[in-house]
């Protein structure tokens, strides 16, 4: 890169798995700037265009090699060295301190619970990938922390969790989908493509552009492709299996006192627990070595939370819904979805309701203050 190439002091570059954030980076700055961000832009072909596999390999090279690619690892060491790495950093990319307070405070937790349940639903019928899923969970929670709002409205929550989809989408997704896709089912609300990007721009100031999250999914990857060995078929049973627990750990507001290592950790126990009853000890005891044993206690908890949804199905729902939320009416710059079809091209959405305070700017405080508390 020749001088006259060199980045304007300001541009934060991003190094993304797939060239839609690279686009999502690049569109947000002025046409002058952009031009020295063009070699930064890397060729899209390779990345949307995998190599076919070799059918001759056998189904557990085949295997294996799909759990590399998804973790970038390719043996155990490597595996449980990133598994430390993780857990260095999950606190930074948790919610502020004190956010189940805020939930309940606020009136916020059954439309916390319909927002994540949203994300799963619209994920699963686009076809997206599951990292999706819990990034955009971790985008909702994490800007609900800091944000000021007095007075959330649903079709506030509903914007916010279209916002964070799509950032997820861009980020995670070597396919998008379009905005209005992502808006056709399950939604009270339809937004303009124009609100939603003011409201992305927003998030993403809010989240200090900090999107590579630290997830409870991020340590399942790790785990289940190269610190447990397992054959194939149990491989991908396992994964599926702790998947569908996570993705129902997501919905229970209780578990957002637990770092992601400590659901992760508990939902895996769960799952082993149901798979190898008679050997889930060895594989159990592999994992806990990686671990703080200060957090054996939380991980206790955790699972007893986690095993109460075997005897009763609802018992996330009933958690939830025991803080009542109540919707005030819309402002009339959203469509509501009887008028889906009707195009309102002077509609503006006043975003000043979402306020963030200057205090949040660095991301490191408040990772130090929640190592404290821990302590």
């Amino acid at each position: 890169m020749s001088e006259s190439d060199h980045i304007p002091s300001g541009i934060v570059v991003i190094i993304s798995r797939n060239i839609n954030f690279c686009t999502l980076v690049y569109d947000f700055f002025p046409k002058r700037k952009r031009k020295a961000m063009e070699n930064l832009l890397c060729d899209e072909v390779w990345l949307s265009s995998p190599g076919t596999p070799d059918h001759s390999h056998d189904e557990r090279e085949h295997c294996m090699l799909k759990g590399y690619a998804d973790s970038f690892y390719t043996t155990k060491e490597d595996s449980e060295q990133a598994f430390v790495v993780c857990l260095e950093k999950e606190f930074s990319y948790m919610p502020e301190p004190g956010y189940l307070d805020h939930l309940q405070s606020k009136n916020l937790v059954f439309a916390r619970f319909r927002a994540v349940q949203w994300l799963i639903k619209t994920c699963t019928r686009l076809n997206l990938s599951v990292g999706t899923v819990f990034n955009s969970a971790n985008y909702l929670d994490r800007f609900l922390s800091v944000s000021q709002c007095h007075g959330w409205e649903h079709w506030m929550v509903e914007l916010l969790s279209v916002a964070c989809l799509s950032i997820a989408s861009k980020f995670n997704e070597t396919s998008l989908a379009s905005l209005d896709e992502l808006q056709m089912e399950d939604l009270d609300h339809s937004f303009q493509s124009s609100t939603i990007q003011q409201m992305e721009l927003k998030l993403l100031q809010a989240l200090k552009w900090r999107l590579g999250s630290t997830t409870v999914y991020s340590y399942i990857e790790l785990i289940t492709s190269n610190i447990i060995c397992l054959k194939c078929n149990l491989q991908k049973e396992l994964l599926n299996q702790v998947t569908k627990t996570l993705l129902r750990a997501e919905l229970d507001f209780r578990l957002l006192r637990y770092p992601p290592s400590v659901v992760a950790i508990s939902a895996l126990w769960c799952t082993l627990e149901k798979l190898f009853p008679l050997s889930y000890n060895v594989y159990l005891t592999t994992i806990m070595r990686l671990i703080n044993q200060d957090h054996e206690d939380d991980i206790i908890k955790c699972r007893r939370i986690m095993k109460a949804w075997l005897v009763d199905p609802l018992h996330t729902l009933k958690a939830s819904d025991e803080q009542s939320y109540y919707y005030p009416s819309s402002p009339v710059t959203v469509l509501s979805m009887e008028r889906i079809d009707h195009h309102i091209n002077d509609c503006r959405v006043d975003l000043s309701f979402f306020r963030i305070p200057g205090s949040n700017a660095n991301p490191e405080s408040s990772a130090a203050k929640r190592k404290r508390e821990e302590e």
